[in-house]
């Protein structure tokens, strides 16, 4: 029998249910604005990794479309590393490229007896070591280490032999990037020493890193410094307490600091 109380009793369930499915609504629309802009922002990190991934000499010559349809066919790995994180240990195993897609890191390599050490830093983008991916060493030869916080792509040895190999394009930029750390090695050996100490100290710095350009820092003690380039310890000091009162290069408790190498060697 339908009672006023029942009639009342209907109509509270109707409004609870429309409440309810109004809510349910609201949530759902709250939900998909979110899912929409999450998948904006993505793609818009898609779109930015893309650029900067196309910046490096290694896919020069890449049109975009033709670069997302490589990168449709492999997983790529991203990584946030913190600063003072560790992203590759000299001695490990070379079995992928690493991509600096963001912030800064700092690359020390030490020489064999471990009596020196230089510092380089590179900012993004930046590919680490490609020349450690083949050869009859495959290990690196340095320690990466974020200097800021860094975000990485890496790509497998395994895709890179199989896939990119396939396009010539990424084949003549891979060979170039190794050719030309080749024949630039190969170059120094055949330069004449300079005669002046300030120049063969310049000229032993030159011949240790990987670019001629941005601070270095060279950990090394005074009697190996000298042992290196043929000299006394008295005069090599002489000649580097010299290039610090031009501003050149700062001297500290074995450690020597280059601000600006492109200043020292102009």
């Amino acid at each position: 029998m339908f009672t006023v109380n029942s009639y009342y009793a209907y109509i509270s369930l109707s409004t609870s249910c429309l409440k309810t499915n109004v809510g349910i609504i609201a949530i759902y629309r709250k939900h998909f604005a979110f899912l929409f802009v999450f998948k904006q922002e993505v793609d818009k990190d898609m779109e930015t990794m893309y650029d900067t991934l196309l910046q490096l000499p290694l896919f020069q010559g890449l049109d975009h479309e033709e670069f997302t349809s490589i990168l449709g066919k492999v997983k790529l790995h991203f990584t946030k590393h913190k600063a003072g994180e560790i992203l590759v240990k000299k001695g490990t195993a070379c079995v992928q490229l690493v991509f600096i897609l963001n912030g800064e890191i700092a690359s020390s390599t030490s020489s064999t007896d471990n009596s020196y050490t230089f510092t380089e830093f590179f900012q993004a983008p930046y590919l680490i070591e490609p020349q450690s991916l083949f050869g009859m060493n495959t290990s690196y030869v340095s320690t990466h280490v974020a200097h800021t916080e860094v975000h990485t792509v890496t790509i497998s040895k395994a895709f890179v032999m199989n896939d990119l190999f396939r396009y010539e394009i990424f084949r003549l930029n891979y060979m170039n990037i190794i050719s030309n750390r080749a024949q630039t090695c190969y170059n120094r050996l055949w330069t004449k020493v300079p005669e002046r100490l300030e120049a063969r100290i310049t000229d032993f710095i030159l011949s240790h890193i990987e670019r001629p350009s941005g601070e270095k820092i060279l950990k090394i003690k005074m009697e190996e410094l000298a042992n290196a380039i043929n000299d006394t310890r008295l005069s090599v000091s002489k000649a580097l307490n010299g290039m610090q009162e031009n501003g050149l290069l700062e001297l500290h408790r074995g450690e020597i600091v280059i601000p600006d190498l492109e200043r020292l060697i102009s």
